[in-house]
Parts: structure tokens; C-alpha cells; sequence
């Protein structure tokens, strides 16, 4: 069981991993209209990927008292040596505000993480990941990797009348 992480600013933001305050309308929302890697997801992935991961929820406020989510990320972890991070984001209207960067700080120096080796995969991060000790994967030749088949996901969850993500 992950230990329960709870981060708060003198500014008022608050970083939870507890799954109860996720919106999850708000990360769908982002994910399916205005990310790069997952637009047109389904709700019911999404919220597939949240039961299955150690998330981390941004916020504008406390939100055990009405906070408003402006951020999310998400990991897939066996907590000993490997961790994916996923799924990062803080809306644009929280940007320039060093979210992000305490989001990756806080998911990187959680205790049952920090040590871990992370993957994750971007287009236009790499200078902030790099801050966390990301790196470029050595001998790309040598890893692999096998492409998502959405039509199968899709139809292992009963969806048929929706678009696949791009």
C-alpha cells in the first residue's frame, strides 16, 4: 500500500495522491480535448487508468474543503524498482506558476519512489524532467516497446460508438 502523500504551499496549492478528491471530469476533460497524447480518450479508460495507478492530484485550495483541481499525474509502479510517469499535466490557466515543478518534484521524492528507475515519454518536457534527473535512454537500440492497439482496448471495454484517441 503507497503511503499517502499531502503536500500543501504557503500560496494556497495542495498536492494529494488521495484518489477520493480526483475530478476525474476535469482530467478527462484535459486528456481528451487538449492533450497531445491521449485527445479523444473515453471516460471509461480513463477512469480505468486512475483505479490502476498511484496518482497525484494538484490543487487550487484544500480539497477536503472544495478545492479546485488545476493538475494531475499519474505512475505505474511496483514500488521496488520501476516506475512510468504519465499523464502530467497542470491546466494552462495554472501554468508559469512552478506547478509543474512541484508536481514532478513531489512524485520523484516520494519514499517509495525515489529510488526507483522512471520512464515516461514526451514531446516538449524534456528540459523540465531533465531538472529531476531524467535522461535521454541509453542504448535506444537495445529497449522495445509494443504500440498500443486501441481497437482492441476499446472492445475489451465494450466501447464501440466512440472515437479513438489520435
Amino acid at each position: 500500500m503507497p503511503v499517502e502523500t499531502w503536500e500543501c504551499r504557503e500560496d494556497g496549492y495542495y498536492i494529494s495522491t488521495n484518489k477520493d478528491f480526483l475530478d476525474v471530469s476535469v482530467i478527462h476533460s484535459f486528456l481528451s480535448q487538449q492533450s497531445y497524447w491521449l485527445r479523444n480518450i473515453h471516460i471509461d479508460l480513463v477512469k480505468s487508468s486512475i483505479e490502476h495507478s498511484f496518482c497525484f492530484g494538484v490543487y487550487k485550495g484544500d480539497p477536503r474543503y472544495g478545492g479546485t483541481q488545476v493538475g494531475y499525474a499519474r505512475v505505474v509502479t511496483d514500488f521496488s524498482w520501476y516506475s512510468w510517469l504519465g499523464d502530467v499535466f497542470i491546466l494552462p490557466q495554472y501554468r508559469s506558476e512552478g506547478l509543474g515543478k512541484w508536481l514532478v518534484d513531489t512524485i520523484t521524492k516520494h519514499p517509495q519512489l525515489k529510488g526507483t528507475g522512471f520512464h515516461l515519454g514526451t514531446q516538449d518536457a524534456h528540459e523540465l524532467y531533465k531538472q529531476f534527473g531524467f535522461e535521454l535512454i541509453k542504448n535506444p537500440e537495445n529497449k522495445m516497446a509494443r504500440p498500443k492497439n486501441w481497437r482492441a482496448v476499446y472492445e475489451a471495454y465494450g466501447i464501440s460508438d466512440a472515437k479513438m484517441p489520435e
